[in-house]
């Protein structure tokens, strides 16, 4: 499960902490200014996502790219990626895992864009 801080839920849907903004509404940066909402969450501090998730390999969670000033571009900010139930999904054999890609660490694995595992279904096991 996610490192977020689960606030609310219905159905196969719950909200969560934005972790692009750790939960302030602002952006983090402030590169517009000081005042300005965050880009995730719309300045709420909530992020609306499908159950279930896991945790973001590629931005570890944070909903920042690696290395950079602008949000993840394998969660979109969230955190989070919707995954498969455990038991229909494997760890990635190309990243192990990471989500991020063996020639530049910056870059998503093409194999599971950048998610961390492979859906069984998707692979055709039962």
């Amino acid at each position: 499960m996610a490192e977020t801080e689960m606030m609310e839920g219905s159905g196969n849907q719950i909200t969560v902490k934005c972790a692009f903004c750790n939960g302030t509404g602002k952006d983090p940066f402030g590169l517009l200014s000081t005042l300005a909402t965050c880009q995730v969450c719309g300045g709420t501090g909530r992020v609306t996502v499908s159950e279930p998730f896991v945790r973001c390999p590629f931005c570890n969670g944070t909903g920042v790219h690696p290395s950079r000033r602008y949000t993840c571009i394998v969660c979109h900010g969230k955190g989070v990626v919707p995954a498969p139930p455990e038991g229909e999904r494997e760890v990635c054999p190309e990243c192990g895992g990471s989500g991020k890609s063996h020639s530049q660490w910056n870059v998503p694995c093409t194999k599971c864009n950048g998610k961390g595992f492979i859906s069984l279904k998707a692979k055709g096991v039962q």
